[in-house]
């Protein structure tokens, strides 16, 4: 009994990536007050596509690098797509949307952006996993909430409740990596969800790829 209570954890590759993904899952079934992310993103988008209006995302860090692989997918979707900051973005107006993302629930570049997106009439809408004490969601005209760990509250749970952050186990997912796994998803749920709304065929949406590699 003494030599299985101290056998160390299976570290092999199917291991590591079947508890990493089984603790992503777990982010799409814990409560919220919200609606569910999936579904906002999709009313939006298509919204967005019905009336002609561009789609404008932005991030930083890791969210940024999720946000432009949503980006590019929205473009094979045929959607107007542009990740703020490209040197070719063009203004933001009416009828356009913002998709931010804060995973902490506020950043002051995000904050900054999301002001000027809707100080010039466009539609925000922030994916976050504080959105009761960030700051952009004031500026957010709907809240995608992903209800995932982020360095907003990482350490806590590297502590793992009892003790001071760190004299846990060393955790899989550190930092906001729990939110950045649980966008990825997500997007792919929503690109999924979003050709068939549009009726978009993986014909059409295959034939939008750049050739130019």
């Amino acid at each position: 009994m003494a030599a299985s209570q101290t056998q160390p954890p299976d570290t092999s590759m199917p291991a590591l990536a079947s508890q990493i993904c089984n603790h992503i899952a777990s982010v799409f079934s814990m409560p919220t007050a919200h609606p569910p992310a999936l579904d906002v993103l999709v009313s939006e988008l298509s919204a967005a596509a019905s009336r002609g209006g561009r789609v404008f995302l932005y991030g930083v860090g890791r969210e940024g690098l999720m946000m432009k692989a949503l980006c590019m997918r929205l473009a094979h979707l045929g959607l107007q797509a542009h990740s703020v900051f490209d040197v070719t973005t063009p203004p933001i107006a009416g009828g356009d949307l913002l998709l931010a993302s804060a995973g902490p629930g506020g950043f002051s570049t995000v904050d900054a952006i999301c002001s000027v997106a809707r100080s010039h009439g466009g539609r925000v809408v922030l994916l976050t996993a504080q959105p009761e004490t960030g700051t952009c969601a004031r500026h957010a005209s709907a809240v995608a909430h992903v209800p995932a760990q982020t360095m907003a509250d990482d350490a806590a749970a590297e502590g793992g409740g009892g003790g001071a952050a760190g004299e846990g186990p060393r955790p899989l997912l550190p930092m906001g990596s729990v939110f950045e796994g649980a966008m990825f998803v997500l997007f792919e749920m929503v690109v999924y969800r979003l050709g068939e709304v549009l009726g978009e065929s993986p014909e059409a949406v295959r034939s939008r790829h750049t050739n130019l590699e």
